[in-house]
């Protein structure tokens, strides 16, 4: 087979422009800015970490520059009409366009199914061992309407080492994993409110029609190939977690038709596959702050294949054991990572916190720590704090 072969940097330049990175943020943000933003990335993940913000906005801010976070909030847990995302289970939990609604219904029905890997399984246990009791959440929800899983009548207290769920919440998340319910909305610290499906998204949408499980997997490899230019199968795989088998049947009826194409990339062990929509700039002259959990950066061993740039959260350390700090945002600049910021927003102080700021080997401090001042005076700024505090 005959592969199209690029040097590492264009496909460093391809991946940036696929994610967005190479064109300049708008001077002035709207609702149909982030749809487009979040339409090509495919998806945003979720995660409760607050040490900053909520990780769903970060990547828009990489991206848009200073906008409008509570607009994203109307997309996702707005009223019915205007809901332009919904919540489940992707790239980890995830808030997806409601478009494609309909390449998940696999997914769904195979939860409820109880075909599952990961975490599901043991929420299929759950069902199996307490069927009666998810019947009768089931039955709340539809008489009571949208409800947390503290709000149900029994159940509510923690169980197990399961991540210290209650009962309630296990049964909650069968219904929500099979596609029964949904997120009307978040609460307090981020806490889920759950609804039934056809009470929370668009009866249009409802209404799409259910494609076969081949065709709802060969569109979400296509989603993840736009998103990220040029990458190899298991970088496709992860993007939406898709099944090992799966994947690989997929993948090859995409190289048939002509929907990848087949590449290799200077540096990289395994094949490369190429959207065949692919820009590569000539240059890319980005500046941006990444969340740890940023589709361009999230699957850690592509991030060190692109940017030769080895980077793990550190969340979970020791302090002792910690090497760069807690929450930790690498900055591109141009087509690089040039540096790793622990980040902190001090809220009662109205303070930016930048506890460290490491800049990598081979880079010049002088040449990069003007942009970075000004990528985290633009954050302070969108964050709504006043001031910004840097290390001496």
């Amino acid at each position: 087979m005959n592969r199209l072969k690029l040097s590492l940097a264009a496909a460093r330049r391809i991946a940036l422009a696929a994610q967005g990175f190479a064109t300049p943020r708008p001077d002035t943000t709207h609702t149909g800015s982030l749809k487009r933003t979040i339409d090509r990335l495919g998806l945003l993940q979720i995660d409760s970490v607050n040490v900053l913000a909520r990780a769903h906005y970060l990547p828009l801010f990489s991206r848009l520059g200073n906008y409008d976070s509570t607009q994203l909030d109307a997309l996702a847990w707005g009223r019915k009409s205007k809901r332009g995302l919904f919540e489940f289970w992707a790239h980890e939990a995830s808030l997806l366009p409601v478009s494609s609604h309909p390449l998940w219904r696999w997914r769904m029905a195979r939860a409820a199914a109880a075909h599952a890997g990961d975490i599901k399984n043991k929420l299929h246990v759950f069902r199996r061992e307490k069927a009666a009791y998810i019947d009768e959440v089931r039955r709340q929800l539809v008489d009571r309407g949208a409800l947390a899983a503290s709000d149900l009548d029994s159940g509510t207290g923690k169980t197990g080492p399961w991540w210290g769920w209650s009962d309630a919440k296990f049964a909650m998340e069968w219904l929500f994993f099979a596609g029964e319910a949904t997120t009307a909305t978040r609460r307090g610290a981020f806490e889920r409110v759950y609804d039934l499906t056809e009470r929370v998204l668009p009866v249009e949408v409802l209404a799409l029609p259910t494609p076969e499980p081949a065709e709802a997997q060969r569109e979400l490899l296509r989603i993840a190939s736009r998103a990220m230019g040029v990458a190899t199968a298991g970088d496709l795989r992860d993007y939406f977690r898709l099944p090992v088998a799966d994947t690989k049947a997929r993948m090859a009826e995409l190289v048939e038709a002509g929907d990848l194409l087949p590449a290799a990339v200077e540096g990289w062990k395994n094949p490369a596959y190429l959207d065949p929509a692919a820009r590569l700039p000539r240059q890319v002259e980005a500046r941006a702050l990444l969340a740890p959990f940023d589709p361009l950066i999230w699957e850690r061993d592509r991030t060190e294949r692109l940017f030769d740039f080895f980077y793990r959260i550190e969340i979970y350390t020791p302090i002792a054991k910690r090497k760069h700090g807690y929450y930790v945002l690498p900055f591109l600049l141009g087509d690089r990572l040039v540096a790793r910021v622990d980040l902190k927003s001090d809220r009662a102080a109205s303070r930016l916190v930048a506890h460290a700021i490491h800049f990598e080997q081979g880079v010049k401090a002088k040449d990069a720590a003007g942009p970075l001042r000004e990528e985290l005076r633009l954050m302070a700024d969108w964050l709504g704090l006043e001031n910004l505090s840097l290390p001496r």
